[in-house]
């Protein structure tokens, strides 16, 4: 295991938010069970002081739970040097066969994480907390995804051992690999920026339609900001990273981490994320529209949350087009 500063925070960081949510699904049970806001009982009255409090813990572990995906990427790409064979983050989360699904559980973990914390900030805003039971029910489900990445990710740390011999980005997102990785960056070109096209065509326009008032619009807009992201980062591997290296041959979807890239990826990611993340939080609230404590609150909400959505994927394509534009790479 290799001891660095980010290891440690994120494995403190993993315990401390899996210890939390535990804690907070105990509770949950029993507010599922017995929550009765019209009760004045003493078992209401620790209940209400209890959910306050572990409301706002969990809301500072899954902001940490967010902050984490980034700092995990950021700890992969900077232990690739200790690695033979590594030449970016690519290589070092190939390094034991836990590194990849440790990412991809934590990306799950983050936007669902994102969602709880929107919930529960609209379960605030009411007087008389009508989605308490809901946004627990939630957490309880979350809660086996918050262990299973805290052990992948332990798992994951425990086996890194700087004499191991791991591969490199070409090889795993090369057209000779096998695998997930290689199909994606097999993907047609042409076939994916249509997709992207197609799909953020769809967002946009739901989205307008549901900022300016059709509600109708807003489950379409949250599938479609849903797909969106995902259609993005399969088109990031497959056509926008070749021309931000301008190599065709080159679909790593890390390199573009580092300096000599400007950073450019971090950006991709972060849009990608804030895209993600309000999109589905409109459907997921989109039902309780007309409870009574929160007809005055939501409506708005939910069309500013629209309104980040499409914001943050219009920087996302914006710099896809600059960087496809740009560049000195002609894929026809």
């Amino acid at each position: 295991m290799i001891l660095s500063p980010p290891v440690i925070a994120l494995s403190l960081g993993a315990a401390a938010t899996s210890l939390l949510a535990i804690q907070a699904s105990v509770l949950g049970v029993r507010i599922i069970r017995k929550w009765d806001l019209a009760s004045g009982s003493e078992q209401q009255l620790q209940l209400e002081k209890r959910t306050y409090l572990i409301s706002t813990l969990m809301a500072c572990a899954f902001a940490f739970q967010i902050a984490s995906l980034f700092l995990f990427i950021f700890t992969a790409e900077d232990l690739h040097q200790l690695f033979v064979g590594a030449m970016c983050a690519a290589g070092t989360l190939n390094v034991n066969k836990f590194g990849y699904p440790t990412i991809l559980l934590k990306t799950g973990n983050a936007l669902l994480g994102g969602v709880w914390l929107i919930v529960n900030y609209v379960d605030n805003r009411a007087y008389d907390y009508p989605l308490i039971r809901k946004k627990y029910l939630f957490l309880l489900m979350l809660t086996p995804l918050l262990l299973a990445e805290a052990v992948l990710q332990g798992a994951y740390f425990a086996g890194l051992e700087p004499d191991v011999i791991t591969s490199c980005c070409g090889s795993l997102f090369g057209s000779g690999a096998s695998g997930a990785s290689a199909w994606l960056a097999d993907l047609s070109p042409k076939v994916l920026g249509t997709a992207l096209t197609a799909i953020l065509a769809i967002t946009f326009s739901s989205g307008i339609l549901f900022h300016r008032g059709r509600t109708w619009a807003g489950a379409i807009f949250s599938i479609a900001a849903l797909f969106t992201f995902l259609i993005s980062l399969a088109a990031l591997i497959s056509f926008i990273s070749p021309y931000i290296y301008e190599l065709p041959t080159h679909s790593c979807p890390f390199c573009i981490l580092q300096r000599e890239y400007a950073y450019v990826g971090y950006f991709f990611y972060v849009f990608l994320l804030g895209g993600a993340v309000p999109g589905m939080a409109v459907g997921a609230l989109l039902p309780f529209r007309r409870i009574e404590s929160l007809c005055q609150v939501l409506p708005p909400l939910l069309r500013r949350l629209a309104l980040f959505s499409l914001v943050a994927y219009a920087f996302f394509a914006l710099i896809s087009a600059y960087v496809i534009s740009f560049s000195n790479l002609s894929m026809s």
